[in-house]
């Protein structure tokens, strides 16, 4: 049997990812990185806990999904709000629990003690052990840190620019992350064929036509408000046009029901104003309204973060240009518009 990849010596797994490099054509820092990606979603999915969490966002798209060829460096995961907040939340008729509150006043409650109490505490008292035990049985050298509903894997102190040498698990528990199915994901370095023992696993995910509608209405929210970029914010872009290439964001679009369902969702857990102070409405972004292409200061500040990802090798190489990435995004948004 191959030797593990958390036996290695420092040395010896720094030759290992060098020699990957050349079979790979990823640098390094990040064939390193995606190790401890995959090994997290193993830890996580192979314990109890995993029937009852989603793995979605940007990082899904790539390892299970293998729809977008750009580097996602944090694991974005939904433990499912009827089994964290069940005690809060309405019953059905049939006894169920439901995942959205029935009035306002319901909604802050639930969503105040899910992020201020019942996450934290749970990532703190469930997570982190869960993580450091299977550090301990793997042999693998990590330091756990806990931050909130965070919780970071933290595999050697130096970062390498702004991609951090950590693994960021964000945690959310506002929804149940449906639909969803299982995938096999593998470490990119295992396609270099090498005699190492990497991590494999097989985590349930979020369906890529949900992402596609989670993040084409965060996009909407950056572009009616007034909040800044921020570091790598552009990745929403960069992944919308690599699901419309990849037949994705059509599917989405012609799927009324669970643009609505996305809608639904966002208006009751993640309310945003416009920069006139005027609540969102992301039914009527769904149904005819969304905008994809920020304009006046908004549209400068997008593009320096997306020439940022690129100079840090977070895109592969032959990326659109960034005018090309608006003027794709502009015809996505024109196409959910006529459908809605």
């Amino acid at each position: 049997m191959p030797d593990s990849i958390f036996s290695l010596s420092a040395r010896d797994r720094a030759d290992f990812f060098q020699a990957a490099v050349a079979r790979v054509g990823r640098n390094a820092i990040l064939l390193e990185k995606d190790v401890w990606v995959v090994w997290a979603l193993r830890a996580l999915f192979e314990d109890p806990i995993g029937a009852h969490l989603v793995f979605k966002g940007g990082t899904s798209l790539s390892k299970a999904h293998r729809l977008i060829e750009r580097f996602s460096e944090d694991v974005d995961l939904t433990y499912d709000i009827r089994e964290l907040a069940a005690d809060l939340l309405p019953r059905g008729e049939g006894g169920e629990v439901l995942d959205i509150p029935e009035t306002r006043s319901q909604i802050r409650r639930v969503s105040e003690a899910i992020r201020n109490e019942l996450l934290p505490a749970w990532v703190s008292g469930t997570v982190a052990p869960i993580i450091r035990a299977r550090l301990a049985r793997d042999g693998a050298q990590a330091a756990v840190e806990i931050d909130g509903c965070n919780l970071s894997i933290r595999y050697a102190q130096q970062d390498h620019g702004q991609v951090k040498s950590a693994v960021l698990l964000e945690f959310g528990a506002r929804a149940t992350g449906e639909p969803a199915d299982f995938h096999d994901i593998a470490c990119d370095s295992a396609a270099a064929g090498l005699n190492i023992d990497l991590p494999k696993a097989r985590p349930r995910v979020m369906k890529a036509e949900r992402t596609f509608w989670e993040k084409a209405t965060a996009v909407h929210v950056f572009c009616r408000s007034g909040d800044p970029v921020g570091d790598h914010k552009a990745r929403h872009w960069y992944d919308l046009e690599r699901l419309d290439a990849n037949g994705v964001a059509a599917r989405a679009i012609a799927d009324a029901g669970l643009a609505a369902q996305v809608a639904t969702h966002k208006a009751a857990f993640f309310r945003e104003r416009d920069q006139a102070g005027v609540w969102i409405d992301y039914h009527a972004a769904v149904a005819g309204g969304l905008q994809l292409v920020p304009v006046g200061p908004h549209l400068s500040e997008l593009e320096a973060d997306y020439a940022a990802m690129q100079a840090d090798g977070l895109l592969p190489e032959g990326a659109l240009t960034f005018a090309r990435l608006m003027a794709r995004c502009g015809e996505i948004e024109r196409a959910a518009n006529a459908a809605g």
